[in-house]
């Protein structure tokens, strides 16, 4: 999918577009015991419900393509009979409202989802009259394809904070009572994919709220999909990669690798620079990243480190290059040199000025030590010096000076023009 289609379906998400039929859910707690169950007719939802439970749908298909969401797809395997990715689609057909299959599903979450508090299973069914568009993107009033979808969210469920609060009933101030909140979703899946604005039943659209650690187990073991890492993962991994490379050398290893990755980021560019609306971003194979390793010297012992690692790390799915860049670090660096170029400039200019009052103040003393053993003291520019001449006019010793047409001369405190 792409962040078109995503944005295609998110846009519905409003109370004059939605068109949810059901919501179903179960509360579970810490002990991984079923709590309540809820089904719902979604549009019939009192509002104050209705855009809270709305609000959550949104949040399963927020964040970055390739980091928060994930297309996963589904092992041959998985698609026969008994296989997860048949098991969501008698789920979908079913509109939810078969509880037995509801059944099996909440108890496929909890088996499968590592959480330690509660949480809240929530599933969406929803039936998107896919209009047919033009090059301009303009819908025709046609329809192109029913994409039938399920929506489902695992949001943590927690203690409000404790405080104080008005106790009306007994007309003081007191504790506040404490509430279980349903939070915002931790993870959840959109299943089947919008790939090319149709129904893709190989694949699933996988969220995770924490980049850093997804829930991996909940992809393959729950959902049965092929696992991936996420852009923030990618780069964590080939950052210590290069970090690994030396050691205890941690000062020279960050250096290294920030001019890896500025090397990687003109690639970026350069690729971008050729490369059409819709074409695939740049993969970065193991060659690229020895091109960029040898570019920025790092020595060959290490640089044979890096790529066993690297190919071991990412032998199945080699990373975009974009993901593995630190963009914050790279701006950070760039200030950084920029500071530092500044500081220079700024010491070369002191030592000038320095050295300029040394020279004024040694002339100063001369003046007042010479003033009675020379008549004549002159003042001028660097670049005027190697154009004075000693001549004798009409029998006199005279100093000349050639002067240009647009410069001025200031004799004792008086500007001439000569």
């Amino acid at each position: 999918m792409i962040n078109k289609e995503v944005l295609e379906l998110k846009r519905r998400f409003k109370k004059e577009a939605c068109t949810f039929t059901r919501m179903c859910g179960c509360y579970v707690d810490s002990e991984k015991n079923k709590v309540t169950d809820l089904a719902e007719t979604f549009l019939n939802l009192e509002d104050e419900e209705f855009y809270k439970y709305l609000e959550i749908a949104k949040k399963t298909l927020s964040g970055k393509l390739g980091n928060n969401l994930l297309q996963l797809d589904f092992p041959l395997e998985e698609e026969g009979t008994g296989g997860r990715q048949q098991f969501l689609m008698g789920l979908r057909d079913s509109k939810l409202k078969n509880e037995d299959l509801l059944e099996r599903f909440y108890e496929m979450v909890i088996e499968n989802y590592n959480y330690a508090g509660h949480y809240l299973i929530l599933i969406f069914h929803d039936a998107y009259d896919v209009m047919t568009r033009t090059t301009d993107q303009n819908n025709l009033d046609e329809s192109e394809e029913v994409f039938e979808y399920l929506l489902c969210a695992i949001c943590p469920v927690q203690l409000s904070k404790p405080g104080l609060g008005y106790r009306e009933d007994e007309n003081r101030i007191g504790p506040r009572i404490r509430d279980w909140v349903v939070s915002a979703p931790d993870s959840g899946f959109l299943f089947p994919a919008f790939n090319d604005r149709s129904t893709d039943i190989h694949s699933l659209l996988f969220y995770t709220k924490d980049a850093k650690a997804p829930h991996v187990e909940f992809m393959e073991s729950g959902l049965g999909c092929t696992s991936k890492r996420t852009a923030t993962e990618q780069k964590n991994v080939f950052h210590s990669i290069i970090k690994s490379a030396y050691g205890e050398d941690s000062e020279e290893a960050e250096t290294k690798l920030l001019e890896v990755q500025g090397i990687l980021n003109e690639m970026v560019e350069d690729h971008e620079a050729v490369s059409e609306e819709g074409d695939a971003p740049l993969v970065l194979s193991t060659e690229a990243v020895m091109k960029a390793v040898e570019d920025s010297g790092i020595p060959e012992e290490k640089a044979h480190k890096i790529e066993q690692a690297y190919n071991e790390k990412f032998a199945d799915e080699p990373p975009v290059a974009e993901h593995v860049i630190d963009e914050k670090a790279l701006e950070q660096n760039e200030q950084k040199k920029e500071k530092e170029e500044l500081r220079q400039q700024v010491e070369v200019l002191q030592q000038e000025l320095e050295d300029r009052k040394l020279i004024a103040g040694e002339e100063d003393s001369d003046e007042t030590d010479s003033v009675k053993t020379y008549d004549v003291i002159l003042r001028v520019k660097p670049e005027k010096l190697s154009q004075i001449k000693s001549e004798t006019i009409h029998g006199q010793k005279c100093l000349v000076i050639p002067m240009a047409e647009d410069e001025h001369a200031n004799v004792n405190g008086v500007n001439t023009v000569v």
